[in-house]
């Protein structure tokens, strides 16, 4: 069944058209990745589907009874906290229970048959929508999604990007929708996050579009594929690598098809022009019949796409560098009482393309920054090889001096170009006519990152240090990044949570830990299994075991400590539930409203005890199991 029918829709801004007469289906369990070039229109056609822009024509026509769920950019408010972030997607619940509780109100005062009824009413959708478990949802969720009972308080403010990330999806989680609308969710999310999303979405159980850029997680999570260009939009079955290969073939068709068109009617046109002029009535009447063989070509020709204009890379560097590149010898920072990390050195050679990877708050960023000397280390040094240039790109692009135009921040970074030169170049990166006085204060995240990028192929380095460097690139900017750094003679330390990117590019990966480094050969996908292997093996392994008497004691005092807690935790276990047991008998009787704020407190409350108990159960049935072993 359809849960989303889009049909002949068209959507401009004044004389900029987004799209024009699209048509797509979205039925009940559809996983699909809407992609296409930077302001494209995908969050606009986004828009349209929420009610949030009124088409130009066509129309939107969401299924009876469904229930969208949109995650936007940047959409957890600053002044709530984690808790009240996320219960408020039952604050039709919330203020059920506060209309529940003046009618109780109102009771103690006039008890009429009216106010009765009305109560009645009231608790019956409240019990309906749950309302007896919306707040044990509520935590469970926060603690599932790793938040501390004491982050609970904490102002989404204070929340890194990831976490704000996962509070939004938490929302969609609860909100039970039957369509989530997700744009960009992976932004802000280091790789660990994004597979948790990935492993979300792969067993939700509706329906999704989601806008994104990460090519990996695309093509984990979606079985269909939309794609918006030249106003228009296709629709292909399959993930992005699938898309790329069908919609690869499908131009070189049309475009196979259309030369050959052009070249019949050339071969037509010469027998017309040669048959009118032999003028005799029978080469008149082939010609004639010739033109209209030559307007049913035209009528049925499809004439190929323009090409979506794309960044042109050049990272060519002026000279070779030696073969050592980089040493780093014991390095290791903090900030303040905070050890980022320690005893992390690494070596890199000529042509080698290494990507840093870890967790988000590692360190990574720091560490580039360290080479560079915006930081000092602690304690460890490091050294460049000899003949060295480094250019550096900064994710952020704080050395950008936002009040400059984007020609005068090249031009004075460069000012032996000429202005043709500069102008040149700055169209190769999408700054055409006017745009180069745009200034960059005014310029969005992708534009600044294009220029950034323009002052690093300029350079001419032939080491290069890319933090983030494909943020705010679309799909097709990154691939046309990939491929100029295949070709780039030079040597490069990347990070990136780009999996698709790594994949393509990495000859070596450093995980940086607080501790150190792990270094492994390949790309991301190597690094991934060679990581899976070693977690099983550590897993399986057995601690030695050590044939000491004090340990033999230590260890079997420990067992039946152990033990003996197991067994009180199954009592109070068993007493909990027969607890919730009883208390869920005594709601069903639909007993008072005040008594069924009594009930409902302690259910919350006994509910929380038991699954309290039961983790401790868990955790102390993982220290029996690892003692017995």
């Amino acid at each position: 069944m359809s849960v989303v029918s889009v049909q002949n829709l068209t959507l401009s801004f004044g004389e900029n058209t987004l799209f024009k007469g699209v048509s797509f289906d979205i039925y009940e369990k559809d996983k699909v990745g809407f992609v296409g070039a930077n302001g494209a229109g995908k969050t606009s056609l986004f828009k349209v589907l929420k009610g949030e822009y009124l088409p130009d024509s066509g129309g939107c026509f969401i299924g009876k009874n469904v229930k969208i769920g949109y995650m936007e950019q940047h959409t957890c408010s600053n002044n709530k906290t984690v808790y009240d972030e996320l219960i408020s997607v039952f604050n039709d619940l919330i203020k059920m229970e506060k209309q529940l509780e003046d009618i109780a109100a109102e009771l103690t005062q006039n008890a009429t048959d009216e106010l009765i009824a009305k109560q009645d009413f009231f608790t019956n959708e409240f019990q309906a929508n749950g309302g007896l478990t919306y707040k044990s949802l509520t935590r469970s969720s926060l603690i599932g999604l790793g938040f501390d009972e004491k982050d609970f308080d904490m102002p989404t403010s204070k929340l890194s990007g990831g976490q704000k990330s996962k509070l939004i999806l938490a929302k969609l989680l609860l909100s039970k929708a039957d369509l989530l609308l997700l744009d960009e969710p992976t932004n802000h999310l280091d790789i660990s996050a994004v597979e948790w999303l990935e492993s979300f979405l792969s067993s939700f159980s509706g329906a999704f579009i989601v806008i994104s850029h990460d090519r990996y997680f695309l093509d984990k999570v979606t079985d269909k594929t939309i794609e918006i260009e030249n106003n228009k939009l296709r629709s292909y079955k399959g993930n992005y690598s699938e898309f790329l290969v069908k919609k690869e073939a499908e131009q070189k068709a049309i475009e196979e098809k259309y030369e050959l068109d052009l070249k019949e009617i050339e071969r037509l046109e010469g027998i017309i022009a040669q048959q009118r002029q032999w003028n005799r009535e029978k080469n008149i009447k082939t010609a004639e019949s010739k033109e209209k063989v030559i307007e049913r070509i035209k009528a049925q020709m499809v004439v190929p796409d323009a090409k979506v204009q794309k960044i042109r890379f050049d990272f060519t560097p002026k000279c070779v560098s030696g073969d050592d590149v980089l040493d780093v010898f014991e390095l290791s920072k903090s900030f303040g009482d905070k050890k980022i990390f320690e005893n992390v050195s690494f070596q890199i050679k000529k042509g080698q393309r290494v990507f840093l990877l870890g967790d988000n708050g590692c360190g990574k960023t720091t560490l580039l920054k360290i080479l560079m000397q915006d930081y000092f280390p602690e304690s460890g040094k490091f050294k460049f090889g000899a003949n060295l240039f480094t250019g550096y790109f900064d994710q952020v692009q704080a050395k950008l001096d936002l009040s400059k135009t984007a020609i005068d921040e090249v031009w004075s970074a460069f000012p032996h170009l000429t202005e043709t030169r500069v102008r040149n170049a700055l169209a190769a990166f999408l700054f055409k006519g006017d745009e180069v006085y745009k200034v960059l204060e005014k310029c969005s995240g992708g534009e600044r990152a294009r220029i950034a990028l323009l002052k690093l192929m300029l350079g001419q380095f032939n080491f290069l240090l890319l933090d983030e460097p494909t943020n705010h690139l679309d799909a097709f900017s990154r691939e046309e990044l990939e491929n100029t750094l295949l070709n780039y003679s030079g040597t490069m330390l990347i990070v990136s949570h780009d999996r698709y990117f790594i994949n393509k590019l990495a000859t070596s990966i450093i995980e940086l830990t607080p501790n150190g480094v792990n270094t492994y050969l390949g790309n991301y996908d190597d690094y991934a299994e060679k990581r899976f292997v070693a977690e099983e093996k550590t897993k399986k392994e057995k601690p030695v075991k050590v044939n000491d008497y004090k340990l033999k004691k230590e260890r079997a005092s420990a067992l039946r400590k152990l033990n003996t807690r197991l067994s009180r935790l199954e009592e109070e276990i068993e007493q909990a539930e027969e607890k919730t047991v009883m208390l869920e008998e005594s709601l069903s009787a639909n007993p008072p409203y005040e008594e069924l704020l009594e009930i409902t407190k302690q259910l919350e409350e006994i509910t929380a005890k038991r699954d309290a108990l039961y983790e401790e159960w868990e955790q102390v049935s993982e220290e029996l199991t690892s003692l017995s072993d």
